[in-house]
């Protein structure tokens, strides 16, 4: 392996804990317990992760979480908004992550479609 090869790998990881334990406006929290990475949380997770840096949103902490009890709708997402509270996703599939992106954390609007609760 090259050196610079190796400091790719390190700007990488540095931009990846930059997105998991920056300064946020937003934290995105994906339950990665059991159900939920059977159920696919690690390729939501990913998919969170890359539409994030893809869209240059420094603001949003992107964490893991474990079990939520509601393992009949995993992978589960909750997002919290400073001063607006949380939105429970449920069935949070790639394709459904790269809408929460572009229609909730960009534009403000929730994802009504696979919204679980919702806690002011």
């Amino acid at each position: 392996m090259k050196l610079e090869d190796l400091k790719k790998i390190r700007e990488k990881a540095e931009k990846d804990i930059v997105l998991r334990d920056g300064k946020s406006r937003i934290k995105v929290t994906v339950g990665m317990g059991t159900s939920g990475i059977a159920a696919g949380a690690r390729e939501t997770l990913k998919a969170f992760l890359e539409e994030i840096e893809k869209r240059g949103l420094h603001d949003v902490l992107v964490t893991q979480a474990g079990e939520k009890g509601l393992s009949s709708h995993e992978p589960v997402v909750t997002v919290s908004e400073e001063g607006k509270g949380q939105v429970v996703y449920g069935n949070v599939t790639r394709d459904v992550a790269v809408k929460i992106v572009a229609e909730h954390l960009v534009n403000g609007s929730p994802v009504s479609a696979n919204i679980i609760e919702v806690n002011k």
